[in-house]
C-alpha cells in the first residue's frame, strides 16, 4: 500500500505595510494608533509526485497603489525553490483580493481552483458597494473571467479535494467565497487559513479583522479551523509577522522571504529538544 501523500509547506513573503496601525486592523481597538506591520504571503505545497501553489501574490503596481511595499516577486521565490511557474499545474485561490491574484498570467500552464462563491460575489451586485469591491481590481476579476471560459478555472463547491491530501474548505467572512486550505504534512494536519485569519491574535481572542463582508462567518471560521487543524500549533495566517519568528527560513540567505511551515513552530521544536 501506498503511504498518504505529505507535503512540504513554504510560504513567501512578497510585500509587506509597515505603517498600518492597530486601528486599521482590527474593530473597536482599544489602542488604534498603536502600529501593527502586515505581511503578504502566498504559499507552495510540495509532495512526493505533486506541486501546488497557493495563491499568486501580488503585482508590484497594485502594490504600490495600495500603499505596501514590495519585497519579491512570487515567480523568483518558486524559481528558488526549484519550480518554473511557467510549468505548474495546479494552482489554489483562496479568493479574489488584488494581494492573491498579482500573478495569474506567469501560470500560463495551470489550472485554477476557486470557490464558485466568489465568483458569484466579484461579478454580482455586491461590487456595487465601494466598501466591498475596494480590494479587488477589474483587470484581475477579468482574467478569471477569461480563465473560465478557456476551461483552466473550476469553480468548486464549499468542500474540495484538490489533490491526495490537500483540500479546501470554505468559510467566508473576509469575503463570500473564503476558504482555507488543509494539508498534510509529516506533522499532521496543517490549515493555511488565508486572509480568514490575518494575525494569530483574532484566532486568539476571538475578534474580527476589519476588513470583512460578514463579521459572524469571520468569526464562525475560527472553529471551522480549529476543527480542521491537527492543533493551534498547526493553524497558519497569512499576514502575521509572527510567522517569520516561529518558522525558519529556505536558509540564511532567505530569511524573511521564504518560510518552511511543515515543521513545528519554534516553541514546539524548543520543547523537544
Amino acid at each position: 500500500m501506498t503511504d498518504p501523500a505529505t507535503y512540504e509547506v513554504y510560504a513567501i513573503r512578497h510585500a509587506v505595510n509597515d505603517t498600518r496601525t492597530r486601528g486599521n486592523n482590527f474593530i473597536l481597538e482599544a489602542d488604534p494608533t498603536a502600529p501593527l506591520v502586515l505581511d503578504f504571503y502566498s504559499w507552495v505545497l510540495i509532495g512526493r509526485d505533486r506541486t501546488i501553489v497557493v495563491d499568486t501574490g501580488m503585482d508590484p503596481a497594485k502594490s504600490a497603489k495600495h500603499g505596501h511595499r514590495h519585497l519579491l516577486s512570487p515567480v523568483d521565490a518558486l524559481a528558488v525553490l526549484g519550480i518554473d511557474a511557467a510549468t505548474a499545474d495546479t494552482v489554489i485561490l483562496t479568493h479574489a483580493h488584488y494581494d492573491h491574484l498579482g500573478f495569474l498570467d506567469a501560470f500560463p500552464a495551470a489550472h485554477f481552483y476557486m470557490q464558485a462563491e466568489e465568483m458569484a460575489y466579484v461579478t454580482g451586485p455586491w461590487m456595487e458597494k465601494p466598501w466591498f469591491r475596494r480590494a479587488y481590481e477589474p483587470d484581475e476579476i477579468n482574467r478569471l473571467v477569461n480563465l473560465l471560459h478557456a476551461d483552466r478555472l473550476t469553480l468548486h463547491g464549499r468542500d474540495a479535494e484538490i489533490a491526495d491530501g490537500v483540500t479546501v474548505h470554505w468559510v467566508g467572512g473576509h469575503c463570500a467565497g473564503q476558504e482555507v486550505v488543509r494539508v498534510r504534512t509529516e506533522r499532521g494536519w496543517v490549515v493555511l487559513a488565508s486572509d480568514a485569519l490575518h494575525y494569530y491574535e483574532e484566532y486568539e481572542r476571538g475578534v474580527p479583522f476589519a476588513v470583512a463582508f460578514n463579521l459572524s462567518d469571520m468569526i464562525a471560521a475560527h472553529d471551522r479551523i480549529r476543527a480542521l487543524a491537527d492543533s493551534d500549533d498547526h493553524v497558519l495566517p497569512a499576514h502575521d509577522p509572527r510567522l517569520a519568528e516561529l518558522y525558519p527560513p529556505l536558509d540564511a540567505t532567505r530569511a524573511g522571504q521564504i518560510l518552511r511551515l511543515d515543521v513545528a513552530p519554534a516553541r514546539r521544536r524548543e520543547a523537544a529538544q
